[in-house]
């Protein structure tokens, strides 16, 4: 699309906003509110008479922090609850990731007043979105990567774990004591993450799960911890028997239990070397008393579950027969492999075998049980452990909220203790006492009269700060990038086709290297090497622009492609090599050598010619969702320059700070550009063109899908004015697009 030079000025206007706007924590419109009512700023507490501090007795998460801030001595008034239309954007953003439509809105403002949010909270609650928007939270605090050993099959089973609502602690416990190959069984991504080195393992361990960092005492005693250098040790021990072993035939990379530790005390270069032995792993952390209540709720809640899973598999047990045993699997898969050796049916028996061999979940001894990892899991999540419940609550209550009770979120220790211990301790024995649920916690915290709390409009920024400290007010906060990208593909119609067909034919120049025809064989073969549009497969695009994206290498910076988490666990899960490596047991290493030899001497090697290519594309993109792509995406994609973290070094969080990258990929990128022209198919077009042209609807609209409310006067008034000022309406209103997702109050979370 083609800015109109009356524009020119106002965009070189907002590029410089951009910038000055959002290195402040506070809007544009809340400073000129403040200024319209300033008041003189006035001391947020009194000091609370330590005498008078005592134990809470809530009934909810509100109940709880306002009682803590009387015994803190806090005395300013919280900030009162944000509109509804800036409620509805904002449980939007944070529990399914995009900003909502226009229809959404609709429906929500049709509901009675009184239960709209409630409502509301329940539907997106209940949104498969909000599987995808978590898997990302879960990605992150895990540090799961697509393009490490078994990675994509991790994220792909966490999703389906969060799609089954299995407990946290559950899952928590499969990812610390699995073992087995990458991929098949997805778990050990986790593990394989860091190479399974025990070291780098105990130091994950306790600052993912717990919240505790002890990796610095893995070379001294902690300077400012009670954590000592033998801790360290004695937790690493847990992992000194797991190992990393990659197959030299077929590559494979699992992971098993050796016999002896690798983690030995005293540390090397203390004492004498013959001194330094297996070091017996022990659970530093406290735990709490097994009579404690959240505990027995727990314990209370589990067995009845228990008893009423009992009674269904008695139920389906006796009207079924019972499964073979292990002996008898194991027999017959050594029968068909037999078989598969003189039988002309060898494909066949071989599959058999295969599918047997995948029953027991066994191959050579490698998915050895690790009873350390297992012990350790038990330890980490039991409802005893609050470091565990605590850690997690932490998390997603700054995820929501804006700033977690401890901070930074994964170092509790005594000298940075929580800011409400006693509100925390709540949400984590509510949270033990649920069943350890995701959802649970996250309804209790929305659903809060704190989360539903405005931002404060007070300049001065240290009173501010305590405001937002004591959850008097919520702290501005910035979309993450997954749903910044997902917003703006929302708002600019781009989930679903939204031009006509025909109406913007381009087109796509590609050079190609062609191999010439090898003696023998047939046909020819192309591997694209250049496109004129400089466009790799924006996900799901239009069928009339499949060509030219497969034809296309060049990495799409905006682009994201869809990816099927339940379809990579089936690929991952169903055939590998099981049965290859039970032969190749058999096979001596000259044998060996000779598959190889034989396997590298059938690779051709072909010279190429290169080609160009032209062809006619109708360029009607279809954007997917960015929580389905590949993650980390690369460097230099719209993600990872919004934010996305790299998910390597330990401690890494989201970077939230504006730079000049992203306000150039905002006024320039592909992305935006395709989000504010007008389609054919979209509402927005009868406003503009046609016996329906209402230019004021169509304003107010444009606000309603970008920014989630109504226009002020002056903000319509000016809108009719530049949609009219270009001469064409639909390009009028696509500048005015333009500028709505390029301004600050889009990019924050109301």
């Amino acid at each position: 699309m083609a800015y109109l030079g009356l524009h020119r000025r106002l965009r070189l206007q907002i590029l410089v906003s951009v910038f000055l706007v959002a290195l402040s924590v506070v809007t544009e419109r809340q400073k000129s509110f403040a200024a319209d009512n300033a008041t003189e700023v006035t001391e947020i507490r009194k000091a609370a008479d330590p005498a008078a501090v005592k134990t809470i007795h809530a009934i909810s998460v509100d109940d709880a922090l306002s009682q803590e801030n009387q015994l803190l001595g806090v005395v300013h008034p919280a900030e009162p609850a944000v509109p509804d239309l800036a409620f509805i954007r904002r449980i939007s953003l944070d529990l399914v990731g995009r900003i909502p439509s226009k229809e959404e809105v609709d429906e929500f403002l049709a509901w009675p007043e009184h239960e709209r949010r409630e409502r509301m909270i329940e539907k997106r609650m209940n949104d498969d979105r909000f599987v995808d928007r978590w898997t990302t939270f879960y990605a992150d605090l895990l540090r799961l990567r697509s393009n490490s050993e078994g990675g994509s099959a991790t994220i792909a089973y966490v999703h389906r774990s969060l799609s089954n609502n299995v407990p946290y602690d559950e899952l928590c416990r499969n990812l610390i004591s699995k073992n087995g190959k990458a991929g098949a069984v997805p778990e050990v991504g986790f593990i394989l993450g860091d190479g399974a080195d025990p070291m780098a393992m105990a130091g994950v361990t306790a600052q993912v799960f717990l919240g505790v960092r002890v990796a610095c005492a893995q070379c001294h005693d902690h300077p400012f911890d009670v954590w000592k250098r033998k801790d360290f040790y004695e937790l690493a021990a847990f992992y000194g028997k797991t190992r990393r072993v990659e197959s030299q035939f077929t590559k494979t990379i699992y992971t098993t239990e050796a016999n002896e530790s690798l983690v030995l005390w005293p540390p090397e270069g203390v004492g004498k070397m013959e001194d330094r032995k297996p070091i017996t792993p022990r659970f530093p952390f406290e735990l709490l008393a097994e009579d404690h209540p959240s505990v027995v709720r727990l314990n209370t809640r589990r067995k009845a579950l228990a008893e009423e899973k009992a009674a269904l598999l008695a139920q389906q047990e006796a009207a079924s027969k019972p499964d073979d045993g292990l002996d008898d699997l194991l027999a017959n898969a050594d029968k068909k492999v037999e078989r598969s050796t003189r039988a002309n049916d060898r494909e066949e028996s071989l599959e058999e075998a295969r599918s047997e061999v995948r029953k027991i979940g066994a191959s050579g001894g490698r998915n050895l049980e690790s009873a350390w990892r297992m012990q350790l899991a038990e330890q980490i999540t039991s409802p005893r452990n609050r470091y565990f419940s605590r850690c997690f609550v932490n998390r997603v209550w700054c995820e929501l909220i804006g700033r977690g009770f401890v901070n930074p979120l994964d170092d509790f220790n005594q000298t940075n203790p929580p800011s409400h211990p006693q509100t925390l301790d709540f949400l984590a024995d509510e949270f033990v006492a649920s069943g350890y649920d995701l959802r649970s916690l996250v309804s209790s915290i929305v659903s809060s009269e704190v989360y539903q709390r405005g931002h404060s409009t007070v300049v001065d920024e240290k009173f501010r700060g305590e405001l937002e400290k004591s959850f008097l007010a919520l702290p501005a906060r910035r979309m993450n990038s997954e749903s910044l990208y997902d917003s703006i593909v929302t708002a600019g119609h781009l989930f679903e086709v939204k031009h006509a067909a025909g109406k913007n034919m381009k087109t796509v120049w590609s050079e190609l290297q062609v191999t010439k025809q090898p003696s023998g064989g047939q046909g020819l073969a192309a591997m694209s090497l250049t496109g004129s549009n400089g466009q790799a497969m924006d996900g799901k695009m239009a069928a009339s622009n499949d060509a030219a994206a497969e034809q296309s290498p060049v990495y799409n910076l905006e682009g994201a492609i869809e990816l099927d988490f339940a379809k990579i666990l089936e690929e991952v899960q169903e055939g590998n090599d099981e049965v290859v490596v039970e032969q190749m047991s058999a096979m001596s290493t000259e044998q060996i050598e000779a598959e190889r030899m034989l396997m590298k001497s059938q690779e051709n090697s072909y010279a190429y010619i290169e080609r160009f290519t032209r062809q006619q594309l109708d360029d009607n993109p279809l954007f997917a969702s960015s929580f389905r792509m590949a993650s980390p995406a690369d460097p230099e994609h719209f993600l990872r320059v919004f934010g996305q973290p790299e998910r390597v070094q330990l401690g890494e969080t989201r970077d939230h700070a504006p730079s000049m990258r992203q306000a150039l990929m905002l006024l320039n990128g592909r992305l935006s550009h395709e989000a504010a022209r007008v389609g054919e198919l979209e509402p927005t077009h009868a406003l503009l063109i046609g016996p329906q042209q209402n230019l004021g609807q169509a304003v107010e609209l444009a606000y309603l899908e970008i920014l989630t409310r109504r226009p002020s006067t002056s903000e319509a008034l000016e809108g009719v004015e530049m949609v009219n000022a270009s001469g064409n309406p639909q390009e009028g209103m696509g500048d005015l697009r333009w500028i709505l997702l390029n301004c600050n109050e889009f990019r924050f979370v109301p």
